[in-house]
């Protein structure tokens, strides 16, 4: 895999870690702005950057938090085209969370299922219960 430059990858950090204290603080706007402009500094063609993954996970996050859902499911699906997203429990997690706040039961089950194989039952427990009970008939 890629490894970014010392200095770039040092930029895109500190713009994720703006990110993430605005998102911390419920200002999800700027949190967006600083992630997206992370994402921007990625060299062509980013889906060869692991940075990549980890940029576009918090926009999905981010999305979530907002109720954008469709706009996450889109940010987070085309994470799993970048390195080590697929099998990221928190990435299916999330996916799945739009996907069922957008009606799309049969995705949201098959992306908790994925989240649930890799990380188990303690990932859903600090959230919506709805979600978790989603996979119980997959157990029955």
């Amino acid at each position: 895999m890629k490894q970014l430059k010392n200095q770039l990858h040092a930029e895109i950090e500190k713009l994720c870690e703006i990110g993430d204290e605005f998102a911390q603080k419920g200002n999800l706007v700027y949190a967006l702005k600083n992630y997206w402009a992370a994402y921007d500094l990625l060299p062509e063609p980013k889906e060869e950057w692991l940075a990549g993954t980890w940029i576009l996970m918090a926009i999905g996050d981010t999305n979530f938090l907002n109720k954008d859902y469709q706009v996450g499911a889109d940010n987070l699906s085309t994470a799993l085209y970048f390195p080590s997203a697929v099998g990221n429990a928190f990435l299916h997690l999330r996916l799945g969370q739009c996907y069922y706040e957008l009606g799309r039961l049969k995705e949201a089950s098959d992306e908790f299922m994925k989240a649930f194989t890799n990380d188990g039952e303690e990932l859903f427990e600090n959230e919506d219960q709805k979600y978790f009970e989603l996979l119980l008939p997959k157990f029955m």
